[in-house]
């Protein structure tokens, strides 16, 4: 049984105020850079030893004792190969990019920010350069003067200020360089040549980055740091620099191309309102009465509570609707996904070995197309609880079950039903499919352009004790499990979401439920917190 956490409600409500509050880290120092000495370098040894060689390895050569179960690899000093510079193609960074990286992170992968400004475990100003001065001693490149990076920093000129005129600019360059052969025409990440993708590091296998997803760019999402980057190109990757075939003007038109392909703002209420309609409810994802409900973006994590553990989902996020009527109510899912995949192969099923180590390692399974489906279920606990006090997020447990609806893109291409309803009382169990006569729900999914659009309904009320019921007026829990078959996700290898929550709009005025709504973010917070936490501690 997985051990359930107790914490107050008021801190978990502070916890709340603290995860909405979007902060960043600095990407300048406040002080002034240390002398770069003896005693400097070995305090930097002393901190990379510490906090940094479980990924980098003690040679660092990128091969710690946890690096087999990331992707992308954690950088190898020793050839002196950085992506995120400020420098052209080719060249060694600068002490402030190296500074930048160490204090931001590197969102989407292992890189957590070490801003102590930020995060109560990060490093000070002074800790940052120390590990950085000893980082460099893993390169003698950093030694030779013909290297050296500040003779090599990239000019950036004025902004071009975007506009519709200057978007359509980037939007032709865009095809004209063909940028569309990687990163797909609609910037997801899905272009022709995206599954051939190598790096030159390992020459492990890299997918183009998806540019609608503004939330993970790794150096940056503004203007200028697209700008900067087709200046320096992505050391180590398919990324170059256009420098040479694009003049200054047209890298700013190109950039401000990309900015305009992010999606909007991630909105991480924790609370979806399911909208009242008097008609009948949509079955088709593309129906526009779907644009007249509010959404909100589900944040998703890889699942580390249960072995095999996997660290390196690909969906993120999920945007999800609903709507209601007298009789049913439906919910509309909405997620990145490069590749559509509508095959499902059990005997690639990955087997949890003798010699399993906590985390299964990408390099592990099958992550082709063709292989497994994809697929997403919807969560809520049997019955909606009485007070505070949940199923587990994952699964439920002994006691305290789920219902999960489970919608599978194999069953939809095969002309199948395409929905299953089932039961959880624990991620050890086997989940409980429900009999012919308890299945209610209907679905139908749709892929286009490197997007799921999922529609899953089922009547409010059912008879079924195994079935959660839909009362007016109730927070009634919701969470999230997402497999991407091409990235060789199948039953516990995906990303999940801790609980939120769905009401049924009513007359009643929404501030009357003020502060339930504020215990209830901090409740689903706080587990997305402790999702973070747990794998950290792994």
């Amino acid at each position: 049984m997985i051990k359930r956490v107790s914490v107050s409600l008021f801190f978990l409500v502070a916890l709340s105020c603290l995860l909405l509050t979007h902060v960043q880290a600095a990407d300048e120092p406040a002080g002034k850079k240390p002398a770069k000495t003896p005693e400097a370098i070995e305090k930097g040894r002393v901190i990379y030893y510490m906090r940094c060689s479980f990924c980098h390895g003690l040679q660092g050569d990128g091969d710690g004792p946890v690096a087999y179960q990331l992707i992308p690899r954690p950088r190898d000093f020793t050839k002196g190969l950085y992506k995120f510079r400020s420098t052209g193609s080719g060249e060694l960074p600068t002490d402030e990019d190296l500074f930048r990286v160490i204090s931001r992170g590197l969102p989407g992968t292992a890189m957590q920010t070490f801003d102590s400004d930020k995060i109560k475990s990060g490093l000070t100003e002074e800790e940052r350069w120390q590990v950085i001065y000893f980082i460099k001693t893993f390169s003698e490149d950093f030694n030779d003067p013909e290297f050296d990076p500040y003779k090599a920093v990239v000019n950036v000129s004025s902004e071009i200020k975007s506009s519709q005129a200057s978007i359509e600019k980037g939007k032709k360059i865009f095809q004209e360089m063909m940028c569309w052969e990687c990163h797909g025409d609609g910037g997801r990440g899905n272009g022709p040549n995206s599954p051939r993708l190598k790096d030159k590091f390992r020459g492990d296998p890299i997918l183009p980055f998806d540019l609608t997803k503004g939330w993970r760019y790794k150096g940056g999402n503004t203007t200028r740091d697209i700008y900067l980057r087709f200046n320096t190109g992505i050391n180590g990757t398919p990324m170059p620099s256009f420098t040479d075939s694009l003049n200054d003007e047209e890298r700013w038109h190109l950039a401000n191309y990309v900015v305009s392909l992010q999606k909007r703002e991630v909105n991480n209420n924790p609370v979806l309102s399911a909208k009242f309609v008097s008609g009948e409810l949509p079955a088709d994802p593309d129906n526009t009465l779907w644009g007249s409900a509010a959404s909100i973006d589900v944040l998703m994590a890889g699942q580390v509570i249960a072995k095999p553990r996997w660290e390196n989902p690909s969906v993120d996020l999920v945007t999800i609707r609903a709507l209601y009527n007298d009789k049913e109510i439906a919910f509309l899912m909405e997620w990145g996904d490069r590749f559509k995949d509508t095959v499902h192969n059990p005997e690639k099923e990955y087997k949890v070995s003798d010699v399993y180590k906590g985390y299964v390692s990408w390099e592990e399974i099958t992550r082709d197309i063709g292989n497994f489906r994809d697929s997403i279920a919807l969560q809520f606990p049997t019955a909606i609880p009485a007070g505070t006090r949940k199923p587990h997020f994952f699964r439920g447990e002994s006691g305290n079950t789920v219902n999960l609806w489970v919608w599978k893109s194999d069953l939809e291409e095969s002309g199948q039903p395409p929905v299953e309803e089932v039961n959880a009382s624990s991620p050890g169990q086997p989940m409980k499919i429900q009999p012919p006569e308890g299945q209610q729900i209907k679905g139908k999914g749709v892929w286009k352009d490197g997007v799921w659009k999922v529609v899953i309904k089922r009547p409010l009320l059912t008879e079924d004790k195994n079935d959660i019921q839909f009362e007016k007026g109730k927070f009634i829990p919701l969470a999230l499990n997402v497999w991407d078959g091409s990235n060789g996700e199948h039953n516990l290898l995906m990303s999940l979401s801790s609980w939120h929550y769905v009401i049924l709009e009513t007359t009643v005025p929404m501030s009357v439920y003020l502060y339930t709504l504020l215990g209830i973010a901090g409740l689903g917070l706080g587990e997305f917190w402790l999702v973070r936490r747990v794998r950290r501690s792994g």
